[in-house]
């Protein structure tokens, strides 16, 4: 029987890694070994496996030993066969253990953060390798000395700072006319006429030396587009001021056309650090105005597209995915959505759903955005963006069609034919895709039985990325005018429109719910209203008939009022998992 998601210990993660180990000499060379590791909740244990024999446990460190969990950025070659490195500081010891691929590293390190975010942990970290008697990453030849970058635990308070991008410099510029080129940054080029120099723009071309406020505004409202902005200097010397265009609703719930000013302030202790207009602190400036493209956080909007006095910076999108109108056919209505109908189309020879947008529904901009935000996402359980139109009208967007249609649909007609097996397996699919998002730093904010589809071999996979974000710390703050379905809301997101990897983690549990009860819909018979009321007095959705009591432990786990006491995805994936290999 599965136990109770409060016993401890409990194990969290498991699986074949290799880890580097050295002798106590200086001198001794390293070597990679295979390893069996087992996270639970109270320690970090690891086995060599031998075949026919027991394994044999060759290590155990306890988690609140450990003061430091993070992967290891470095560009030395790998000589093991698992090249994602990262490393378990514990007592005064560094352990560095190696992932088959980025996913795995990073659900190993989420949850070894998560279980040790209450530790005594260290306030800086060395981001690379200690080898050949020094640390790589800053010289230093003492190997217990304080780490050279600062560390964050999982997620980033309001009042803390982003951890740095790393910024590698392989060009300096020689004329006032050439820009910094960085190792791994993006460019776009401007114009390529001349053989041996290109113009190029770099991707934080929102900085205007000279510019007053009245010309900014001009340039802003010209625009017209939500959330173009631009940084420029202001009145006072050697101050910055970012100024930002919204239509959102006034008072009178129309919308009004603005430029909203923002001066970028420092706090008043020794690290000065700069914030906008909630103390969402931050050591430089580019990293502000990075935060702040992915998060309001107290703006009036996001900055969504930056805008300099010479030329404008459009969100960039690979020719691969623009899809000649020639080449698309449409058919018959499959379903409508928010910003459009979804239809069936045929494109390069296979069936397709082609999901387009209304004209008034969204900008070119807007659907450039939502557009380039699906490029980045390739998940066996995510629906496949195939490509996009945008030369005729409506825009559209092209995905992989999958036979059995919505969730939702497919439950409700499918009602009283699903063997248990089945309704967990479609727990799990979706459980897979939502830890990869989380995995990627993104969150979906809309997740629901009616935001996924059924493939013909029964498979889940979560699809509508409308309102799907990138995060850097785990938390998006919602602008004014922002909509959500409520039955599937967690508290923070109905009463402060704060979104999360935990948020939608809540919604997940709705989902479950909504499998397990073939397609009902959730709190069926009660408002909005009354929905919220019963929340807030602690009530939850009641165990559905087909629903094990396993199971519904784990729907509650997801629905703990306090975001901090739900399960990752990580978790989640991994309780699943154990649920139907048992």
């Amino acid at each position: 029987m599965y136990p109770n998601p409060n016993t401890y210990p409990r194990v969290i993660l498991k699986g074949t890694l290799f880890k580097k180990s050295q002798q106590k000499r200086r001198t001794s060379p390293c070597n990679y070994k295979e390893r069996y590791f087992i996270l639970n909740t109270e320690d970090l244990t690891y086995s060599e496996r031998r075949p026919g024999k027991k394994p044999i446990q060759k290590g155990c460190i306890e988690l609140c030993r450990i003061k430091c969990v993070e992967i290891v950025r470095s560009d030395v070659p790998i000589p093991c066969e698992y090249k994602y490195p990262f490393q378990v500081v514990y007592d005064s010891y560094y352990l560095y253990m190696f992932a088959p691929d980025n996913d795995c590293r990073l659900k190993w390190v989420r949850a070894l953060k998560e279980e040790t975010k209450h530790n005594k942990l260290f306030s800086t970290y060395h981001p690379d390798f200690w080898g050949d008697g020094r640390w790589r990453c800053c010289g230093h030849m003492e190997k217990l000395a304080p780490g050279c970058s600062e560390y964050y635990p999982t997620g980033t308070a309001s009042k803390k700072p982003l951890p740095p991008t790393p910024d590698p410099q392989n060009f300096k510029p020689v004329e006032k006319t050439d820009i910094p080129l960085h190792k791994d940054e993006e460019y776009i080029v401007i114009d390529t006429s001349e053989p041996n120099w290109w113009t190029v723009q770099d991707k934080d071309g929102w900085y205007n030396k000279d510019i007053t406020r009245a010309e900014a505004e001009e340039l802003l409202m010209k625009e017209s587009k939500e959330g173009a902005f631009m940084v420029r200097d202001s009145r006072q010397a050697g101050a910055y001021t970012v100024s930002v265009f919204t239509k959102a609703p006034g008072s009178n719930g129309e919308k009004n056309p603005r430029v909203k000013h923002y001066k970028v302030r420092q706090t008043e202790n020794e690290d000065g650090k700069f914030y906008l207009a909630e103390k969402y602190l931050f050591s430089t400036i580019p990293e502000l105005i990075n935060y702040h493209q992915y998060n309001a956080a107290g703006l009036i909007t996001r900055l969504r597209h930056c805008v300099c006095q010479d030329r404008e910076i459009l969100p960039g999108l690979r020719k691969s995915y623009q899809v000649d109108p020639d080449e698309l056919s449409l058919g018959k209505e499959l379903g409508c959505g928010q910003f459009g109908v979804v239809l069936e189309g045929f494109w390069n020879g296979k069936k397709v759903a082609v999901k387009t947008v209304r004209e008034d529904a969204m900008s070119e901009e807007e659907f450039k955005e939502e557009a380039k935000i699906m490029t980045k996402l390739s998940h066996p359980k995510l629906v496949k963006l195939y490509g996009m139109c945008m030369q005729r009208s409506p825009m559209c967007l092209i995905f992989e069609f999958l036979e059995n249609g919505c969730l939702t649909d497919f439950l409700r007609s499918k009602k009283g034919s699903f063997k248990p097996e089945d309704l967990l397996g479609m727990c799990l699919d979706v459980s897979e895709a939502m830890d990869y998002l989380e995995s990627s730093n993104f969150i979906h904010r809309d997740l629901a039985a009616r935001n996924c589809l059924v493939s013909e071999k029964l498979e889940v996979k979560v699809s509508d990325f409308g309102m799907t974000r990138p995060v850097l710390d785990d938390l998006y703050v919602c602008s004014t005018g922002s909509k959500f379905a409520m039955k599937w809301s967690s508290p923070e997101v109905i009463n402060h429109t704060k979104f999360s990897s935990k948020s939608d983690v809540w919604s997940f549990g709705v989902l479950m719910w909504e499998i397990y009860s073939e397609g009902r819909l959730p709190y069926e018979y009660r408002s909005n209203a009354e929905v919220i009321e019963s929340l807030n007095a602690g009530q939850r959705l009641l165990q559905p008939r087909l629903c094990p009591e396993t199971v519904y432990q784990l729907m509650q786990w997801c629905w703990k009022e306090k975001p901090e006491d739900r399960p990752s995805f990580a978790l989640l994936l991994h309780q699943l998992a154990s649920l139907a290999d048992f």
